[in-house]
């Protein structure tokens, strides 16, 4: 009895230890600064990034080849943008969901941007050749 309490508390622990360091990585990511040709191809207004963008930056990564190995897709980002999303309707939860949705936009972003550099990159590459 006690060893299976020991290890659900295990698994519990662990989890949320992943569950944190994935929206560090996340939120880290999203710090990143945002170049002005993502921001333009999003037709983001002024510079500035809203919550709603993310739609219109989620579609432009799929649109945006990935020509070197794959470094991770927005797969779990649009998971935790909808979860999120769906608890913005929770008044008291609200402004912590918009928060929240404005890293999910701003990490797809910067996805964006370093699919584009790297494309830019490859390209250069090979009329180097």
């Amino acid at each position: 009895m006690f060893s299976t309490m020991l290890f659900a508390i295990s698994i519990v622990a662990l989890s949320q230890f992943a569950l944190y360091y994935w929206r560090a990585v996340l939120a880290g990511t999203a710090a990143l600064p945002i170049s002005e040709r993502v921001l333009a191809a999003a037709q983001v207004q002024e510079g500035r990034l809203l919550p709603q963008h993310f739609e219109t930056l989620a579609g432009l990564h799929d649109l945006t080849p990935d020509l070197k190995t794959p470094q991770g897709g927005l797969g779990l980002v649009r998971v935790y943008y909808r979860l999120v999303q769906g608890l913005g309707t929770l008044s008291m939860l609200s402004a912590w969901s918009e928060r929240e949705r404005l890293v999910c936009a701003r990490y797809a972003a910067v996805q964006v941007d370093r699919r584009l550099q790297a494309n830019l990159e490859l390209s250069a590459s090979l009329r180097s050749c």
